[in-house]
């Protein structure tokens, strides 16, 4: 089997592994820029600016945030001695973009934003986006990403193959050795809100539907899903906020 080859997406991937929620990346690491859009602009945040760096992790260079860079020198490094006919087959179409998440206008901002993600191509093709198959190189890859933290992107809702990026644990992690610009040391409570995505959000979805909601279980928290969280707060007497932390987790069971 060729390395590029389509095959579908595994049924148990990112073990352990969530991906980075909107509001940790935010009271971590502070927003990328004031506004944002489909296309990459700069990142004009001075804290995060003084934080990103350009370097050579193995086979190729790349500008991003500086802890991870260094995990992806390690990632592929281990790559490199397992399977080298893998890492002689990787190239990237970039890693810093201060842009929206694609095919959104909802103002979820992307993980490259923040220069913690990744999109990989293998034999220097790009993965197509969307249509639940996978390059057969990707997913040999993966377990890589997941042994350092990083979660991949085929996990969400819209299969996203080509994308790797530093999971929730992973930018804590960063954030308890010190990479605290916004939060002064204190470690943020994790909590679901607009613009999240991922299997999180698809369990969140399927709870507010088995209190009484119609949400598509698509793993998108967008407005239709904010709504239904507002919803059942008002009904559970709590705080109705639209952002789903430990109390309202608790009350759907989460």
């Amino acid at each position: 089997m060729s390395l590029t080859d389509r095959v579908p997406v595994p049924t148990s991937i990112n073990p352990g592994v969530k991906n980075a929620k909107q509001q940790t990346m935010l009271d971590i690491l502070g927003k990328p820029r004031s506004s944002f859009t489909q296309d990459c602009q700069e990142v004009t945040n001075p804290d995060l600016k003084a934080l990103i760096v350009t370097d050579d992790v193995g086979p190729f260079r790349v500008t991003g945030l500086k802890p991870a860079v260094v995990d992806l020198r390690e990632i592929f490094a281990n790559v490199k001695s397992a399977n080298p006919a893998l890492y002689a087959a990787l190239s990237t179409a970039g890693m810093l973009c201060a842009r929206l998440v694609r095919n959104t206008t909802r103002g979820s901002i992307s993980n490259h934003a923040w220069g913690t993600a990744i999109d990989i191509k293998i034999n220097k093709e790009l993965d197509r986006y969307g249509d639940g198959k996978v390059q057969a190189g990707l997913v040999l890859l993966a377990p890589f990403f997941n042994q350092h933290g990083w979660f991949w992107g085929a996990g969400f809702g819209t299969e996203d193959g080509m994308h790797f990026e530093a999971g929730d644990g992973r930018v804590r992690e960063w954030h308890v050795g010190g990479l605290h610009h916004v939060t002064g040391g204190v470690t943020p409570d994790e909590v679901l809100r607009l613009g999240d995505r991922g299997p999180e959000v698809c369990q969140l979805q399927e709870r507010l539907n088995a209190a009484g909601a119609n949400l598509v279980v698509d793993g998108d928290f967008g407005q239709n899903t904010h709504d239904a969280v507002l919803a059942f707060q008002q009904q559970k007497g709590l705080k109705a906020d639209g952002v789903v932390g430990s109390k309202t987790s608790a009350a759907l069971g989460l």
